[in-house]
């Protein structure tokens, strides 16, 4: 264990809590842990969304298969005139 938090809360969050106590069988750290796990996950899905929506929006071409790329550079950059 790392450290110890207090949190304080009022009547109607610690009766929820204890609702949820109550319901799982399981200590009260261990019930706020799986709550912290659980909004952690549910931020990090959130992100991803909100990445993905993101690069959804840029008008990116689809690169052409590997020869047709290969050929396309050669005939934009001249290999034999490097000198």
């Amino acid at each position: 264990m790392v450290g110890r938090l207090d949190v304080r809360l009022d009547e109607e969050h610690r009766r929820r809590l204890d609702e949820l106590v109550a319901e799982r069988g399981e200590p009260i750290s261990r019930v706020v842990r799986s709550l912290i796990d659980d909004a952690y996950e549910d931020a990090v899905q959130e992100r991803r969304e909100r990445a993905l929506a993101r690069l959804s929006r840029l008008e990116v071409e689809d690169p052409p298969d590997p020869d047709t790329l290969s050929r396309q550079l050669e005939a934009a950059h001249d290999p034999c005139g490097v000198h």
